[in-house]
């Protein structure tokens, strides 16, 4: 990593401009949204600060690297559990896949 690597401002294991980039994209989507757009634009705007509570959990700490990693953790738990169960898993496959990315999981944004 290079002094100037190190400076850049990230998200998880994005560069903030990448983030803000993905959900302005997010953002142009037509109201209104189906639950996985919704819950993607959450989990953005969360990973950045624009949104108070965490996609998920609700929760009010972070976002800081480790919780992004938690918050990801628990859209898995609730996907798996949507998937079980039957019920619609928009909300929580668009969170999951949103939080993924941002952890570096995958390489293409949802």
């Amino acid at each position: 990593m290079t002094a100037d690597e190190s400076t850049i401002p990230t998200v998880g294991a994005r560069g903030l401009g990448e983030v803000l980039e993905v959900t302005r994209a997010a953002n142009r989507h037509p109201s209104p949204c189906s639950d996985f757009e919704h819950a993607v634009l959450a989990s953005y705007q969360w990973a950045t600060g624009a949104q108070l509570e965490a996609p998920v959990t609700a929760s009010t700490s972070g976002p800081c690297r480790d919780q992004l990693f938690a918050e990801r953790r628990s859209a898995a738990v609730k996907l798996r559990a949507a998937l079980n169960d039957g019920a619609d898993v928009g909300y929580a496959l668009g969170a999951y896949q949103a939080l993924a990315w941002l952890c570096g999981y995958h390489d293409d944004a949802p």
